[in-house]
């Protein structure tokens, strides 16, 4: 009796070693989520391809793992505003827009680990919306602006740090594949330009496991 009261007091006395991303869990992320298009369109009115600026908003990850290697991630974020130009002119328009991705992921090694890299491939919806032409386009006689939606596939690769049972630190990267329409009126006469987008998404931030 005595032998085993004292397995039982060093059994207590052990540090347990809480699992991460086990079958079951849901954990959220949140922080900075920065879009840098790898822009081309077709060339607009001999003046050459589009320019789309970099923007950086809250970015939202929501996560659920079937198993402990096997998560499904919705990515979500406040709205990316890009200033939309040309080389020869200068920023002619401001655009919204809002990418929601679904992913499978997949964790590599096991569910105690601190460090869990993981990859994922999935699908994505960007749409729209506040299509604008600033002044300087307007000056230039364009309106009538607006972008066509886009689905398209992506891909990821990302890294979670766990801090202790329910908080993470997390950095990933993401592609995108958006390929759209821009349609507008220049001295009234209709334009239709094809344009590839094609973002990388640089997110980093921290997550807490519910």
């Amino acid at each position: 009796m005595k032998l085993a009261a004292l397995a039982l007091a060093m059994v207590a006395a052990m540090p347990i070693v809480a699992s991460a991303h086990q079958e079951g869990d849901f954990f959220m992320r949140a922080g900075s989520a920065t879009v840098r298009p790898t822009e081309g369109s077709d060339n607009v009115m001999g003046l050459g391809s589009f320019d789309v600026d970099n923007n950086t908003q809250l970015g939202l990850t929501f996560t659920w793992m079937a198993t402990d290697n096997i998560g499904v991630e919705l990515l979500a974020a406040t709205p990316f505003r890009h200033k939309v130009g040309l080389a020869a002119t200068g920023t002619l328009a401001t655009v919204r827009q809002l990418p929601p991705t679904l992913m499978a992921q997949y964790y590599f090694f096991d569910s105690a680990s601190k460090l869990r890299p993981y990859v994922g491939a999935g699908i994505n919806y960007t749409t729209f919306y506040d299509a604008d032409f600033n002044q300087t386009g307007r000056d230039a006689g364009l309106s009538d602006l607006s972008v066509k939606d886009s689905w398209g596939m992506a891909g990821q690769a990302g890294l979670d740090y766990k801090v202790d049972d329910n908080w993470m630190i997390n950095a990933s990267v993401w592609y995108m594949d958006i390929d759209t329409e821009v349609k507008f009126k220049a001295n009234g006469q209709q334009q239709n330009i094809n344009m590839r987008i094609d973002p990388w998404v640089f997110f980093f931030g921290v997550g807490y496991r519910f």
